[in-house]
């Protein structure tokens, strides 16, 4: 069954970076679309980055060219450098396969905040 830990979370000021980590395991990790989900107090959980086993890259609108994704197969580790965050982006992220996800982690937080 997969499992992901994701880490790297924190409290960080406006327009800081941030870098986030997720290693998984029990599944074929190089072979599988992987994405950072994302889920604030009181809303659903919304993917913001994903990216496919031939590293194309899909973001959300509201993270283009501020948030990027990238994996690491041989560590199976999956990657998301936040840039220039904002007080929108606090939430728990998650990492996780894009399609047919199954148990999610205990995610990473990350608030933002001056």
């Amino acid at each position: 069954q997969a499992q992901f830990v994701e880490s790297g979370g924190g409290l960080v000021q406006p327009g800081e970076s941030l870098t986030l980590s997720c290693v998984g395991s029990g599944l074929n990790f190089g072979y599988l679309t992987l994405g950072w989900y994302r889920q604030a107090t009181g809303k659903p959980r919304e993917l913001v980055a994903r990216m496919t086993s031939g590293r194309n890259t899909v973001y959300k609108d509201s993270v283009k060219g501020r948030f990027f994704i990238s994996r690491d197969n041989d560590k199976k580790t999956l990657y998301l450098k936040m840039n220039r965050v904002t007080p929108e982006d606090t939430a728990m992220y998650y990492c996780n396969t894009v399609g047919n996800p199954g148990n999610f982690g205990q995610g990473t937080q990350v608030t933002v905040s001056s």
